[in-house]
């Protein structure tokens, strides 16, 4: 296991450091961490700007920046569009200088490392929230620490820790359960290539009669691999008492990706089978649903086909919500309505509050406009097809270290789909690590693709 407590550039070595540690700390006291985090960044941009200013994504970056204010000053509500920046220009910045300062595999496995520690706490909250009537509310100088556990979860029922919703929940635990997958393969595979690589120098040392060299070392500890099983287990467990559809979705795509990277064709076929047993169940005609229902517990295919939460009203059904947005895009397409305008002008037509219309594309073209959007989600597309082409290239990322790499392309497409039915933009915490996670796949793209011309 090669962690990179120390990095590439002698340089960034301070700025590494309040990363780990604002990382370490940020899923329970965000504001702490996050300003070790963005210390980190800024650091990073004082000391490398020419290289970072180099880079032709935070041009695209710099370009949606300007378009996002021009956006504002045309909005409905002007003081509510200004005040909506603040959920993207600081993590532009954030991504640009963390883009730079993450280069290697090695620091994505730390990264790793850190998010699947730090969700530990954060899961046994849930559990005792939800099994021990958990009620805990402390504030230490308003943002320094702020807890909040509402006993049996928020909505009740659904397992939400110190977040404001079980949904959002559920898409932090999805970034700790696939890192933690990915981390525990990882041991696995060191761990079966470790005898035939220590066999293989106990003849090479017989060979050239070498007896005075020191001993070979010890395999490797079993802790790891017990506490990442364990840490999987309990983040996939939780993700099911979230009662989350999008993060019950998810899970099931992480198990599948690295199934297929793996070639483990019988867990695909698995998989394949449960699901479509849970769907069936869910969405099949009467008489071919009764027979599964028999199988598939009722706390799956309820909570799919919405039985579990009849009589919903038609304002909070999501095909509503898409509709109402696309028709405020129709109406104004260049500049948008305004960010944080979608809840007023729901509430005026609606009758009812609603933060926004679950759907991030169908937000931001509803209240910044189709450049904007358009031109965000290109940035994020070419990010995401970048890394794919880079793992494709065999000479640039070792074999060994392609899976870590491939974990988080995982984490950024489960971001993008999870953003398809709901937006993480209002959660700090799982806003920040979005962006933490962006800018660690573009670094590395950065940094195999041009060592020498980047990063002198």
């Amino acid at each position: 296991m090669k962690l990179a407590f120390y990095h590439p550039k002698p340089d960034c070595q301070f700025s590494w450091n309040c990363f780990q540690l604002g990382l370490l700390f940020f899923p329970l006291t965000p504001f702490v961490g996050f300003v070790s985090i963005m210390l980190a960044a800024l650091v990073t941009w004082v000391r490398q700007y020419r290289s970072i200013i180099r880079r032709p994504i935070n041009w695209g970056f710099g370009l949606l920046s300007f378009l996002l204010f021009v956006s504002a000053c045309f909005a409905n509500d002007k003081t509510a569009a200004f005040v909506g920046l603040f959920n993207l220009l600081p993590f532009f910045v954030l991504f640009t200088g963390l883009g730079y300062l993450i280069q290697t595999t090695a620091q994505l496995r730390q990264i790793a490392w850190i998010l699947v520690i730090g969700c530990v706490p954060m899961v046994i909250m849930g559990f005792g929230q939800l099994f021990l009537g958990w009620n805990l509310q402390i504030q230490v100088l308003w943002i320094l620490l702020d807890w909040t556990i509402a006993p049996g979860g928020s909505p009740p029922g659904r397992m939400s820790a110190l977040f404001m919703h079980a949904n959002i929940f559920a898409a932090y635990l999805a970034i700790a359960f696939t890192l933690s997958i990915a981390l525990l393969l990882e041991q696995w595979q060191e761990r079966r290539r470790e005898p035939g690589a220590r066999e293989q120098e106990r003849q090479g040392r017989k060979f050239l009669l070498l007896p005075h060299l020191p001993p070979l070392p010890t395999p490797h500890s079993p802790l790891p691999i017990i506490f990442l099983s364990i840490s999987a287990i309990a983040d996939f467990t939780a993700l099911i008492l979230t009662n989350s559809r999008n993060g019950w979705a998810i899970a099931i795509i992480a198990c599948l990706a690295f199934a297929f990277y793996q070639g483990w064709r019988l867990l695909v076929g698995g998989v394949a089978a449960l699901v479509t047993s849970v769907l069936l169940a869910a969405f099949a005609p009467s008489s071919i649903a009764q027979v599964f229902r028999k199988v598939v517990p009722g706390f799956f295919w309820a909570r799919l086909n919405d039985e579990m939460y009849p009589d919903r009203p038609v304002a909070l059904m999501r095909k509503t919500q898409w509709q109402f947005a696309w028709s405020l895009t129709q109406q104004r397409p260049w500049t948008g309505w305004g960010l944080r305008n979608f809840t007023d002008l729901y509430k005026a037509q609606m009758n009812i509050d609603l933060g926004h219309p679950h759907n991030l594309f169908l937000m931001l073209s509803a209240e910044t406009g189709l450049p904007s959007a358009l031109l965000f989600f290109g940035l994020l597309s070419w990010i995401l097809f970048a890394g794919f082409q880079l793992i494709g290239k065999s000479n640039y990322i070792a074999n060994k270290d392609k899976l870590i790499f491939f974990s988080y392309l995982v984490v950024f497409g489960e971001w993008l789909l999870f953003n398809t039915v709901d937006v993480t933009l209002f959660d700090f915490r799982v806003n920040t690590l979005s962006w933490i996670i962006m800018a660690a796949i573009c670094g590395n793209i950065y940094y195999y693709n041009h060592p020498k011309k980047d990063l002198n």
